[in-house]
C-alpha cells in the first residue's frame, strides 16, 4: 500500500479533543490543528483552554474553546451541538479525558475510586452518545471518521495498587473492540491508544506515597514517553487512508520495563 500523506492530511475535518488542558489532550489539539483539522478543545480549566487556542491561532490554526466537565451528560450534549453549529459536525473526536488515583485497595479510598469510575469511563460514554451522531453522519458524506479513545497499559498488565484504574482502561479498551464492531460497518473508524509512562501530570494526582515514588523514580531513570509522542500517533492513526482502521497500538518508553 503506498500511501502519500500530505502537510496538512486533516484538513476540511472537524476535531474533537477532551482533556485538553494539559498533557496528551493539549499536544493532540495542537498536533491535529497543525495537520489542518479545525479543534473544539474540552476541558473545565477555561484559562488553559483559552491559551491553548491563543497558540493554536497564532500559528495559524482553528480552534475553540469549549470549557466543561465531560460528567455533565448535558453540557457535553450542548457542547456537541455548539461545536457542529461553530465548526461543522465532528468527523474525528479523541475522547481522552481521564484521571490516575492509585491506592491499595483495602485503603478504601472510595472517592477516588468513584472519581476514576465518573471520569475515566462515565465521561468517555457521555463523549461517545453525544458525538456519534456526527461521526456517522460524516461518515455517510463519505468522509473519514474517527473515534478514538486513551487507554493504558495498565489495561492488560497486572500492577499492583493500580486495581481501579486499570479497570477503567480495561473498560475502554474493550469498548473499542465491540464499538469497531457496530461503527465500522458504517465506516467510522474505532481506535484505541495505550500508553505506558507519559510524563504528565497524572503522576501528581497520585496520593499514595509508595505509588508516587514508584512513578517518580520510572520518570528519572528511563527516557519517558512525552504528550507530543501520543499526539503524533492519534495524528498518524487519523491520517490513514479512509478503509484503514488501526484498532489499538501499544506505544511504550524503549526502556520501559514493567
Amino acid at each position: 500500500m503506498s500511501t502519500v500523506i500530505t502537510s496538512t492530511p486533516l484538513a476540511g475535518r472537524t476535531a474533537v479533543v477532551t482533556g485538553a488542558s494539559s498533557g496528551i489532550g493539549q499536544a493532540t489539539a495542537e498536533r491535529l490543528a497543525a495537520l489542518g483539522a479545525h479543534v473544539a478543545v474540552m476541558a473545565r480549566r477555561r484559562d488553559r483552554l483559552d491559551a491553548l487556542v491563543g497558540r493554536i491561532t497564532a500559528a495559524g490554526g482553528t480552534a475553540l474553546a469549549v470549557p466543561l466537565d465531560v460528567t455533565d451528560r448535558d453540557a457535553v450534549r450542548a457542547a456537541a451541538d455548539y461545536v457542529a453549529a461553530e465548526l461543522g459536525p465532528a468527523g474525528l473526536v479523541f475522547a481522552n479525558a481521564g484521571v490516575q488515583l492509585i491506592s491499595a485497595i483495602d485503603e478504601l479510598r472510595i472517592e477516588d475510586w468513584q472519581r476514576q469510575i465518573d471520569l475515566n469511563i462515565t465521561g468517555v460514554m457521555n463523549t461517545i452518545g453525544a458525538f456519534v451522531p456526527q461521526l456517522v453522519r460524516v461518515a455517510d458524506d463519505g468522509q473519514t471518521s474517527d473515534l478514538i479513545t486513551t487507554s493504558s497499559i495498565a489495561a492488560t498488565r497486572v500492577l499492583e495498587k493500580f486495581s481501579v484504574y486499570s479497570g477503567t482502561k480495561a473498560y475502554l479498551s474493550q469498548l473499542t473492540r465491540l464499538l469497531r464492531v457496530e461503527l465500522g460497518r458504517k465506516m467510522v473508524r474505532v481506535s484505541t491508544i495505550e500508553p505506558g509512562m507519559v510524563d504528565t501530570e497524572l503522576p501528581d494526582h497520585v496520593t499514595d506515597p509508595d505509588a508516587s515514588k514508584l512513578m517518580a523514580d520510572l520518570i528519572n531513570d528511563i527516557d519517558v514517553l512525552r504528550p507530543a509522542d501520543v499526539a503524533e500517533t492519534v495524528a498518524f492513526i487519523a491520517s490513514v487512508p479512509r478503509h484503514v482502521n488501526l484498532t489499538e497500538i501499544t506505544v511504550l518508553p524503549t526502556q520501559q520495563a514493567i
